[in-house]
């Protein structure tokens, strides 16, 4: 086998560089009076989501962001979770709010969503933020394929007239994802569990983005020799290593660039949320118009 030579790149040194830009950002408000705040509400006791709100308001203080926790019992009823998000709707110290998924299956997901205001709606989920990505006037992009856009950005990515296919079509993900590549004058392909000759598609593509939660699904054989290659995925096996969706040893001899896992997209995820918070507090005073 042939020696590794794809440039692989750093998440963890962009999404620094991404922190630190946010630093200098939440310095710059506090000079005009004005504290970005993030909401988080977690129902329940997922460990995973326990880890990933702990993470979040972590980098929230890092970066000098205030954080309302408001932890759940899983008995929590639809009335008293909807209670809550309008109190938070109409706190003025609360410029973005995220409901940590997922939340207990008794509760309606999608119900319960809609009714966070669209102007504090920094993971980009709601249907008015939606829409507006896919008119081409992005408020708030969610905060993975809004990583996955600065990565290509840092590594230097010709989008404009490549051919991109997106392999995954969720709403978190691979949905904003396509819509984000088309807005940058890709010609992209979305791939998803019932798409037939994926091994082709992935072969054609200039920008490969793997989000579909199965490890080592994409043949490293697939891909086309100098694409660049995001893998989004995170899987665990069963003797506990960590994988991507991308079989990795073989696609990075044949790519020109690639993204690790761990360490690849994983740390833009919640850069990304920071970002989207201070976009918020600037919405909310004025101070950027979309």
């Amino acid at each position: 086998m042939s020696e590794q030579r794809a440039n692989v790149l750093d998440g963890k040194a962009i999404a620094q560089k991404v922190r630190s830009e946010v630093r200098d950002e939440v310095s710059a408000l506090a000079r005009q009076g004005i504290q970005p705040g993030l909401a988080v509400i977690i129902v329940g006791d997922d460990p995973a989501s326990q880890v990933y709100v702990r993470n979040k308001g972590r980098a929230c203080h890092e970066v000098g962001i205030s954080v309302f926790d408001h932890h759940l019992p899983a008995q929590t009823t639809e009335q008293e979770l909807s209670a809550l998000i309008e109190q938070l709707n109409q706190d003025p110290r609360v410029h973005g709010m995220l409901l940590q998924l997922p939340i207990p299956a008794a509760l309606p997901t999608g119900e319960i969503l809609d009714r966070i205001d669209p102007m504090k709606d920094v993971d980009g989920l709601l249907a008015e933020n939606v829409g507006r990505l896919w008119l081409g006037r992005p408020r708030f992009v969610p905060c993975t394929p809004l990583g996955v856009m600065r990565i290509l950005a840092e590594a230097g990515t010709r989008l404009s007239g490549a051919r991109a296919v997106v392999i995954g079509r969720s709403i978190l993900v691979g949905r904003p994802m396509a819509a984000l590549l088309l807005g940058a004058d890709a010609t992209v392909t979305i791939c998803h569990s019932k798409s037939r000759d994926v091994a082709e598609r992935v072969a054609e593509a200039d920008v490969v983005v793997a989000a579909i939660g199965k490890p080592e699904a994409i043949a490293g054989r697939w891909i086309k020799p100098g694409a660049t290659v995001i893998d989004v995925g995170i899987n665990r096996l069963a003797d506990g290593r960590l994988v991507g969706d991308v079989e990795f040893s073989v696609a990075a001899e044949r790519a020109a660039s690639i993204t690790p896992v761990p360490g690849g997209v994983g740390p833009l995820t919640i850069a990304m949320l920071l970002h989207n918070t201070v976009l918020a507090a600037k919405l909310r005073h004025g101070l950027v118009r979309r």
